[in-house]
């Protein structure tokens, strides 16, 4: 399926005066203190703006709960960290509620998942717009628009996510990430659903996508060639990074 790279120019790009992550000592412990179990165990991680990283480790090493914390889905329960300057944990930074962590994410991350999780009564153009509506962004139907025809699903925006194969359902996903122009975008396993040839289009079109907007890219793959394709590789194995390399990807 051919990508049609028509999106307008973002609108916002991801600052360079700071960077994208920067956690030090950041820990998560999961269960009561009669039963506690350490996922996290003291993460330093620093992501300048703009770079695309990989993580890469075994079933149970930590990866999907490190990106929960950084994407501030999950609380982390020791350390600080900043992501697209917002403040999730350490010292002066605030206790925040569900919704305001939600907040904190709003326009600021964008995260796209294996599983779609497209609302199944939407259709794809108004799963892509509610989110901006609500978010209070102007014009959320063009964007939304505008978004969908950049990955190739122009002709599609009126279908709803039963009528859609998995490939598009994930360009429906990826378009709602990207519509509120985030500087930093989350990716777990995007293609773990899809078969090899549509997995190889999804990857392309995000990497194409990122690309022109300058956005910071944190990849979770299980996969070595496609970590490769990244700026730099983490290796993460019992909830601690064990090797930080640089990828194949010139920066």
């Amino acid at each position: 399926m051919a990508e049609t790279m028509t999106a307008p120019i973002p609108d916002t790009a991801a600052s360079t005066d700071h960077p994208a992550i920067l956690a030090q000592g950041l820990t998560l412990t999961l269960g009561n203190t009669r039963a506690e179990v350490p996922i996290l165990k003291g993460i330093d991680l620093a992501v300048p703006a703009g770079q695309t990283v990989a993580l890469l480790g075994p079933s149970g090493s930590g990866k999907s709960s490190l990106m929960a914390v950084l994407s501030g889905l999950e609380r982390a329960t020791g350390g600080s960290l900043e992501v697209a300057g917002a403040h999730f944990a350490g010292p002066g930074a605030p206790t925040l509620s569900e919704d305001q962590l939600a907040a904190a994410r709003r326009g600021r991350i964008g995260i796209v998942l294996q599983a779609f999780h497209l609302l199944p009564t939407m259709s794809a153009l108004e799963n892509v717009a509610t989110p901006l509506e609500l978010a209070g962004m102007d014009d959320a139907f063009g964007r939304a628009r505008a978004e969908l025809e950049a990955v190739g699903l122009g002709h599609r925006i009126d279908h709803y996510p039963t009528q859609l194969s998995g490939g598009e359902q994930q360009r429906v996903a990826i378009a709602r990430a990207l519509a509120p122009r985030p500087a930093l975008i989350f990716a777990d396993e995007p293609t773990g659903n899809l078969d090899s040839t549509t997995g190889t289009d999804i990857i392309r079109l995000l990497f194409d996508r990122r690309a022109e907007s300058g956005a910071t890219l944190f990849l979770i793959t299980h996969d070595p060639a496609l970590a490769e394709k990244c700026q730099r590789v983490l290796e993460l194995a019992d909830g601690r990074i064990i090797s930080d390399r640089a990828g194949a990807e010139p920066a």
